[in-house]
């Protein structure tokens, strides 16, 4: 019997399976299709203090092997979140959930995290640093050292419970950045978020997306998001949750043997409902074929 349970700074997961931010919603549509009390967690649709529409339209663009989105942090705000979102949630979800919290200022960073903290269903804080698909804020923060670890020690100083930096990959040195984080007291390192790319209509000749450009995400970045996990694994002593183009059970293992703890599984959501799911159940059976008797004996096997 093999066991698949991993530890997040003391959450506890069954196994390290998390659908990414702003590809499971929160949750209640994909709990009508199974039962989604078999994820490890869930992190829920990026959340800012006010509503945001999000950006223009066409916002989505097909690629092979992936996508580009520009949705632009399209969300309800913090007080509906905690007020509606979280109570609907609860009825179709037990366990604790990740709060992923975004941004336009280091106090709307705090404002959001110190509500959200308060809530009982949150057993981690996932802080987006790293969107690229607004401006002015998000990626900003998290494109140097200085301004990624001001974030982080202004959303430590009013949270109790685990906070967890989400970095982009549209930097020079992620390691460097991850290093800052941890010493302005992050508690664990997301990596990555969506690389920035974009499309071009042959028959307007202009950007597919409005925003004409916009996040790259699917099977296509996994060897980039793995190489970006091997490395800050090597420079910090934090957990790391790692995600970029996660489909299967083998990729999940592989991205553990780089130095994740869990994984998240973003794209793969949009493409297959039940991609998760399916990761789930197959990853017994992958660990078994591989001789894995416990995931956390191969976290950062690959060094």
């Amino acid at each position: 019997m093999v066991n698949t349970k991993v530890s997040l700074s003391g959450l506890m997961l069954d196994n390290p399976v998390i659908p990414a931010s702003g590809t499971f919603g929160y949750g209640y549509e994909f709990a009508e299709l199974y039962d989604i009390n078999l994820l490890g967690s869930f992190s829920f649709k990026g959340t800012t203090a006010a509503p945001r529409f999000g950006n223009p339209t066409p916002r989505i663009a097909e690629c092979p092997s992936g996508m580009i989105n520009s949705v632009g942090l399209q969300n309800p705000g913090i007080d509906a979140v905690i007020q509606r979102e979280l109570p609907r949630l609860k009825k179709c979800f037990h366990k604790p959930v990740i709060a992923n919290i975004s941004g336009f200022s280091v106090e709307e960073y705090v404002h959001c995290c110190q509500k959200i903290d308060r809530e009982a269903q949150v057993g981690l804080i996932e802080v987006n640093v790293s969107c690229p698909n607004v401006h002015n804020g998000g990626m900003s923060f998290g494109t140097t050292p200085e301004s990624a670890a001001e974030v982080t020690r202004a959303v430590k100083a009013v949270t109790t419970k685990p906070v967890y930096i989400k970095l982009s990959p549209n930097v020079t040195d992620i390691a460097a950045i991850a290093r800052a984080c941890e010493e302005a007291g992050a508690d664990g390192i997301s990596l990555i978020n969506t690389l920035l790319g974009m499309r071009i209509d042959l028959r307007t000749r202009k950007p597919v997306i409005a925003n004409k450009m916009g996040g790259f995400s699917g099977s296509a970045i996994f060897p980039v998001a793995l190489r970006m996990v091997y490395q800050v694994y090597e420079a910090v002593s934090i957990p790391i949750i790692g995600m970029g183009g996660v489909s299967s059970a083998r990729d999940a293992i592989e991205m553990m043997l780089a130095g994740a703890t869990a994984v998240q599984v973003g794209a793969a959501n949009l493409v297959n409902p039940y991609a998760c799911r399916d990761i789930i159940e197959s990853l017994p059976r992958e660990m078994e074929q591989l001789g894995i008797s416990s995931l956390t004996e191969i976290i950062g096997g690959a060094h």
